[in-house]
């Protein structure tokens, strides 16, 4: 791991971790025929299932948010040579796409056998994949952060943490309150249980998803992170050692997801 050092941490250390946290939530959602998730236009995820799917035999489709804009950006021209199917859903649906009248009208689309996999790629496997991720640190820390915006990453490393250790998410979304319910569930589903050893941190949002401020482009830009997820984390992190939020002597993990840069539509 990689100690990220700058002024006002005093004995607190930070260090960053480099791990792409959609494999993770694929790797138990891979034992099926046929998988549709959804997206934006520059979704990672469908680009992740798009790649899985190529190289493990399975027929995907992705169902991206609003109309379709040819020719295809990067990631959903990626996706295609990957042998995914993309379909559009108009914006008012897409609100609705976890509804029974939606996904009704994509399995009458698609088949009954389709297994559909939301937004942000967590359900019950996807956080059996995540809670992998702390067994593979070999140095000491006390606590593990990330970004959190469906809520499965912070489910997973939560499930997965020895005793002792801690995990902090970072809600990426404005009015994120809703998702401390939302990990909750997802431990319960894939475990039949919760764990006490997180939370979230609901104030470095920078006004919602995919929302910045020129502070936080400077600081993305500073550190070589991406703005949507990762400089909100990290961005949080050190203001809360500069404010003493975290004992002297404590090792933070940061877990720097996804890829190093995701446009705003992602």
């Amino acid at each position: 791991m990689e100690e990220l050092l700058g002024p006002g941490l005093g004995q607190v250390r930070v260090f960053l971790l480099h791990d792409d946290n959609k494999p993770r939530k694929l790797r138990h959602n891979l034992g099926h025929s046929r998988l549709l998730t959804f997206g934006g236009a520059y979704s990672n995820l469908i680009r992740a299932v798009a790649e899985a799917g190529a190289r493990h035999g399975i027929e995907t489709i992705g169902v991206i948010r609003g109309e379709e804009h040819l020719p295809l950006n990067p990631t959903l021209a990626r996706a295609a040579a990957c042998g995914m199917t993309l379909t559009y859903l108009d914006r008012a649906s897409y609100r609705l796409k976890h509804t029974g009248e939606v996904q009704a009208r994509l399995r009458a689309r698609w088949g009954d056998d389709v297994v559909i996999l939301p937004e942000g790629g967590s359900n019950a496997a996807a956080v059996r994949g995540c809670a992998e991720l702390p067994g593979e640190i070999e140095d000491d820390y006390d606590v593990i952060c990330c970004p959190v915006g469906t809520g499965g990453t912070l489910a997973g490393i939560s499930a997965g943490l020895p005793e002792g250790k801690r995990a902090l998410g970072f809600a990426v979304l404005k009015g994120a309150g809703f998702l401390e319910g939302e990990v909750a569930r997802l431990q319960r589903e894939a475990y039949g249980r919760t764990w006490p050893n997180w939370s979230i941190n609901l104030d470095y949002h920078f006004g919602g998803y995919a929302r910045s401020t020129p502070e936080l482009e400077r600081f993305a830009a500073e550190h070589g992170v991406e703005r949507v997820y990762v400089a909100k984390m990290l961005y949080g992190i050190l203001d809360l050692a500069r404010r003493g939020a975290f004992a002297p002597g404590t090792r933070v993990v940061a877990v720097v997801t996804g890829q190093p840069s995701t446009p705003v539509d992602a």
